[in-house]
This record gives C-alpha cells, structure tokens and sequence, in this order.
C-alpha cells in the first residue's frame, strides 16, 4: 500500500509568496523563515522553546521580507517548513540536510531515518520550494528582464561561547558576483556597520539554494546575513528593511 502523504491539509504549503504580481525582477527568497513541523512528524522530539530557536529557523527573516517585497515590488518566497524537518539550502542528497542535531541539541525525530522517509519530506518539501524559485527566475527571463536572486538569512549573535561583532555578511563565492561585489561597497561606506565579507560564514560547497538558481545560469545573485538581535523588534524589522532596500537598489544600479 502507498504510504500515507507527509503533508495534511492542516500542515499548509511549504511555498508561500508575498506579492506574487511583483514587477520588478528581483526574486527575494527565505530558504529558514518557517518553523512550522508537519503533524505527521509530531515535534521532531523537540521542546516549544528549541522550536523557537536559531536551530529552527533564521528568525526575523520572515518579516523582513514581508517589510522588502513592496518595498522593492518584488515576490518573496519563503519556506513555511522548519531548517530542522529539511534544509532548502542543502543539497537533499547530502546528509546535512536532515541533521539529528544542531548546536548541540538533538533532534530525535531525525535519527535513524530511512531512504523513504527522507524522499518523503524532499518530494513535499525541498522540491516544491525550489521549483518555484526556478519558476519565478524563469518569468522574469520570459519577460525579457535578468533576473536578481536575493537570498536572505539570518544568524545567531553568539554562537558556542564565540560573539559575532558583524551586524550583516554578504556571501558569495562563484557566479555572477557583481551584485555581491556591489553591495559590499555600498554598506562599506556606512561607518556604523561591520559587514561580513564571507562573515559569518563563507559561501562554499554546503550552500544550495544560489548555487543551483544563480551560478550557470549566471544570475546576479546577492546572499545577504542579517545578526537576529537586529530583527527582534517589529521597528527595527521596518527600519532595516527601509534601509536595505535603498542600499539594493543602488547596489543593483551601480551594476547595470
């Protein structure tokens, strides 16, 4: 007998869009804005207060990229589903993508899990996701405009026992960088910010999500990490994205 579908009608849909009419062509994307757990899967073995942290999810990115879609009239799409259930942005082949731990916390509900029930959760998840960013690049191409893929993210103050002084990072690595390039030297002429250049993290093998819909289709591409204490506030969320949308805009017009 098949098996019984991951997703209910109560769970929703992975994908969701903001302003799916949007005009212009940049596509803003949160691979970690949901924290949502299908019912199927119960809590993954997780309590209410893990599911609310940075293991679960890029806080703050969500509404960030609400406050950005009309700001910049572009579509926002977003992951409903928890990094913890599977991570858009890893490779679904690679183990990294269903982890059975972060940061030191367990994720039972992960351990031990078969081929099936890790197709399962690409298929209704990882997959969908992705073909609709694919989609969305491709009307925008359809209608005669190059594309811009914004990644949005965001990171935890401290990580371990280590503090992170960068209020945003832009990672980039191969591809169209000249979007990335562009905006580093836009914030670099903001004296209040410490910017990340590959901070936190670097852009490399783990990442998924640009490299499949930027690097050979040569899309200018632009991975942008915001440090979540900045976004805790619905204000500051505002404030922020006022900001980065006229710091993209010019970014995106020094490259034209």
């Amino acid at each position: 007998m098949p098996s019984e579908p991951l997703l209910g009608e109560q769970d929703g849909a992975p994908v969701q869009l903001v302003n799916e009419a949007a005009r212009t062509n940049i596509v803003l994307v949160g691979d970690h804005a949901g924290n949502a757990i299908p019912s199927a899967l119960g809590d993954l073995g997780l309590s209410p207060a893990d599911r609310r942290r940075h293991i679960a999810w890029d806080l703050g990115v969500r509404a960030l990229g609400e406050h950005l879609a009309p700001l910049l009239d572009a579509t926002f799409i977003h992951q409903h589903f928890s990094r913890l259930v599977i991570d858009c942005n890893r490779d679904p082949r690679s183990p990294a993508s269903i982890v059975e731990a972060s940061d030191g916390t367990p994720a039972p509900g992960n351990v031990g899990l078969c081929a099936e029930a890790r197709e399962a959760r690409r298929t209704a998840i990882h997959e969908p996701y992705h073909a609709r960013i694919a989609r969305e690049i491709a009307r925008r191409r359809g209608d005669g405009a190059r594309p811009v893929l914004v990644a949005l993210h965001s990171f935890t103050p401290v990580l371990g026992a280590i503090p992170r002084p960068w209020q945003l990072g832009v990672l980039h690595h191969r591809g169209d960088t000249s979007l990335s390039r562009a905006m580093l030297a836009r914030l670099r002429k903001e004296e209040s910010l410490t910017v990340g250049d590959n901070e936190p993290y670097r852009m490399d093998g783990t990442d998924y999500t640009v490299p499949r819909h930027a690097y050979e289709s040569e899309v200018p591409y632009l991975e942008v990490e915001f440090r979540q204490d900045l976004l805790a506030d619905p204000d500051e969320v505002r404030g922020w994205a006022t900001r980065f949308a006229r710091w993209l805009t010019e970014a995106i017009a020094a490259t034209s």
